[in-house]
């Protein structure tokens, strides 16, 4: 197999930006999925994409459909991507990966047990910056890490009857944008053995904005920061003893950075220079998993996805934040 055969579960902003992503960089899209026939037939018209479903069901049972990239709201996420597992489909599910850690965990037990690939589309973590930021972490030009600061905010919809506003959906800044810095302060720094977070709420109940510190077990801190009614500097940093990394607006898009000693000098100048938004390369290290026989990425595995949930579970238990669907798991 040379390359996969893609259904798209979904058909909101986010499976379109997927999508072109994933043609203009060759790749196949197969087939979708929607809850409507009509809804189904027009994305597929849009995107010339052969195989047009009006449900999910359907999508995953497809014969001509070898992975499913699950977009649909937050709490459908786990249930979403089991339908397709138990289709037989690898899944690639967006951020955040489910609701809560429990969801998460049965997500990746499944995909263990069925022998598939069950992925997090936490498609920064793939980007040509963030590959040459860990190469340089690796290499310890760094020296010693000492703090990741991170922040995520955007000028969003305040309209109590908007997906971001609402509970039963999710909503809230934390896990449609916070989950960015927190799953980058995982990625940089492991697993936090110390988590302190305040927040403050919108009058829907979900919280507007959230801070965050957290410190793993060598004494290394992050700072995380999100917002969902004021667009904020949205740059990264990861300071060193050696040196430090300070990533450009946009930090989790493809953008720039530099490595700065601690002199001042610049050591590196890194300027992304991709085709499209760059969803495409979280596709092709699903391809290459499946092609080279691999069920999980060391780039984003599942169980790390499932720490994540923890923490994210963590920070909501301290600002009061809960959600419907807490209740069912």
């Amino acid at each position: 197999m040379t390359t996969l055969r893609w259904g798209i579960l979904g058909t909101g902003g986010i499976a379109r930006t997927f999508t072109r992503d994933l043609l203009d960089a060759g790749l196949t899209v197969q087939a979708v999925g929607s809850r409507g026939e009509d809804r189904a037939r027009a994305f597929a018209e849009e995107f010339g994409v052969p195989s047009a479903h009006g449900s999910y069901e359907a999508l995953a049972a497809d014969p001509e459909v070898d992975v499913i990239y699950v977009a649909t709201p937050h709490p459908m996420h786990a249930a979403d991507a089991e339908l397709a597992l138990r289709g037989g489909k690898h899944v690639l599910v967006e951020k955040a990966f489910t609701m809560n850690e429990a969801e998460a965990a049965r997500l990746v037990d499944l995909g263990i047990e069925t022998g598939l690939v069950v992925m997090e589309a936490m498609w920064t973590r793939f980007l040509p910056h963030m590959v040459r930021i860990r190469e340089l972490l690796a290499e310890g030009a760094l020296g010693e890490i000492r703090a990741v600061i991170a922040d995520h905010g955007q000028s969003l919809p305040t309209d109590p009857e908007h997906r971001l506003q609402n509970p039963e959906l999710g909503g809230g800044a934390l896990l449609d944008l916070g989950i960015y810095p927190v799953s980058f302060a995982w990625d940089v720094l492991g697993e936090p053995v110390e988590v302190h977070a305040t927040a403050t709420r919108t009058p829907t109940g979900v919280d507007g904005s959230t801070a965050v510190l957290l410190r793993n077990a060598e004494g290394a801190v992050a700072l995380v920061h999100t917002v969902l009614d004021a667009r904020s500097p949205n740059t990264a940093s990861i300071t060193g003893t050696r040196a430090r990394i300070e990533i450009d607006d946009t930090w989790y898009q493809p953008t720039s950075f530099r490595l700065i000693a601690t002199d001042g000098e610049v050591l590196e100048a890194y300027e992304s220079r991709i085709e499209g938004r760059g969803m495409q390369f979280e596709a092709l290290e699903i391809e290459r998993l499946v092609r080279e026989g691999h069920t999980t990425s060391p780039l984003m595995s599942g169980r790390q996805s499932v720490g994540i949930m923890r923490t994210l579970d963590e920070i909501r238990r301290q600002i009061g934040l809960t959600y419907p669907s807490d209740v069912a798991s």
